[in-house]
């Protein structure tokens, strides 16, 4: 590692790249949560190039790592199946002024392997398959409210979501108004919700579960206050689909949404997601049905033959080789090995690591045992000096049980300096500048 005489990392080449990436980019990168405010201070390296479980930056730096692409990279970098057949549709054209025969190949595929629905329509990204669910939602029933769970983080970037975030700028009231929110977990305040908004409500959406599982009876209870206020049921299956079970989290707690979306895993990296559900939804966006045509997705480069090999490269490889299995025996042994190093150091109620073992997140506490931006940043300090990249714990199946332990012993090392800045009650000497920054916040 590039480090100087203290044991810290530096990263000239990074810093000044990252200041490139400022000079023409809004926000120096294209997801906000990639940003270099996400890190320490000057501590934010761009990355050359990623095999298997591991990256490398600018600089010269490997780092183990974790919520590779913000969870897409689910198999690990340049998994040689998923190239294999993104190379054989490359030489053979990737878009063209018809459908190819690769969109048949690759919604049988889906359709098979997220059995739960009858259809699918592809698109490249999350928010755009999210949205068209709701609009299908709203023309569908007549209605004009979008219920979110307002305990998950993010569902898309467009207005109807995005208004309803500290950075709603740009945004108009009008739009916002028409978006409420439910808990997670509670049925009897949904229900007062729907109630309230009596035939207001065209869709319910929210992730089917997060860091903490659905409790006994939720999501069925959610189908059954769907049906009976007339309203779409709909799953973000953007971080479930394929980590919970291949078939998502529908397929795992059986219960069958109206509509679900799925991406990140999806393409190992590639840019394809999906719309799915039942037929007597999905066909109002299509041709053979009599009423008004819904604008359901169009996009031109929704259908590339080489992302699309991809997906169909991913589930099968899925499928065939156990993957949702190997990433909850992964993160099941990291998960116990990091609980492990953060008591034996006198921290493990304040560096908590939570959230199913394919999807692990880690809280960092202060003193107060309140979330701390300050204590975040000192961990993080410490891991990427170790040479660990970890926005999250959130596995590949690239990793292997050498990177679990180098990982544990790093978090071991990092808990340490946790315990002397706790006992310090004070995390600022430790940070050398200013702290990391949520995502969502109304000023830069």
């Amino acid at each position: 590692m590039n480090t100087e005489d203290t044991g810290e990392l530096v990263l000239p080449r990074s810093r000044q790249a990252n200041e490139r990436l400022h000079a023409m980019i809004p926000g120096g990168a294209h997801t906000y949560a990639k940003g270099d405010d996400q890190y320490p201070e000057h501590l934010a390296p761009v990355i050359s190039h990623g095999h298997g479980a591991h990256v490398w930056d600018i600089d010269g730096n490997r780092y183990i790592e974790y919520g590779s692409g913000l969870r897409s990279v689910s198999l690990g970098h340049a998994h040689p199946r998923v190239l294999e057949a993104v190379r054989r549709q490359l030489d053979r054209g990737s878009n063209f002024v018809r459908p190819s025969i690769v969109e048949v190949e690759a919604a049988e595929r889906f359709l098979a392997t997220v059995p739960t629905a009858e259809m699918v329509k592809f698109a490249k990204n999350g928010s755009d398959v999210t949205t068209a669910a709701v609009r299908l939602a709203r023309a569908a029933t007549g209605r004009p409210r979008v219920a979110i769970c307002g305990d998950h983080p993010f569902y898309s970037v467009d207005d109807w979501f995005i208004g309803t975030t500290p950075m709603s700028a740009g945004i108009p009231e009008a739009t916002t108004e028409l978006t409420v929110a439910f808990p997670y977990g509670d049925l009897a305040a949904t229900e007062e919700l729907l109630t309230w908004y009596q035939d207001e409500v065209a869709c319910l959406i929210l992730e089917p579960a997060s860091h903490t599982e659905p409790p006994p009876g939720y999501l069925t209870g959610l189908r059954e206050l769907a049906d009976r206020h007339g309203c779409v049921l709909i799953f973000d299956e953007m971080i479930t689909g394929l980590r919970w079970s291949e078939a998502g989290a529908q397929g795992l707690y059986g219960v069958v949404p109206d509509l679900s979306t799925f991406g990140k895993a999806l393409g190992n990296g590639f840019a394809v997601s999906a719309l799915a559900g039942r037929r007597e939804l999905m066909e109002q966006g299509g041709l053979r049905h009599p009423g008004d045509r819904v604008f359901l997705l169009s996009t031109t480069h929704g259908a590339e033959t080489h992302s699309l090999a991809a997906a169909m490269a991913v589930q099968t490889t899925y499928v065939e080789e156990g993957i949702t299995a190997r990433l909850h025996a992964l993160g099941e042994r990291l998960a116990t090995g990091l609980r492990d190093a953060a008591a034996s150091m006198g921290v493990g109620d304040h560096v908590v690591v939570r959230g199913r073992a394919s999807n692990l997140v880690f809280a960092t506490l202060d003193e107060n045992h309140q979330p701390s931006q300050q204590y975040r940043t000192l961990f993080l300090r410490r891991l990427l000096a170790g040479g660990v990249l970890a926005p999250s714990f959130v596995v590949s199946s690239a990793l292997s049980d050498a990177d679990i332990d180098r990982t544990v012993d790093v978090v071991a090392q990092a808990c340490a300096v946790y315990r002397k800045a706790l006992d310090a009650a004070d995390p600022t000497p430790w940070l050398a500048g200013r702290p990391v920054k949520p995502v969502f916040r109304r000023t830069a």
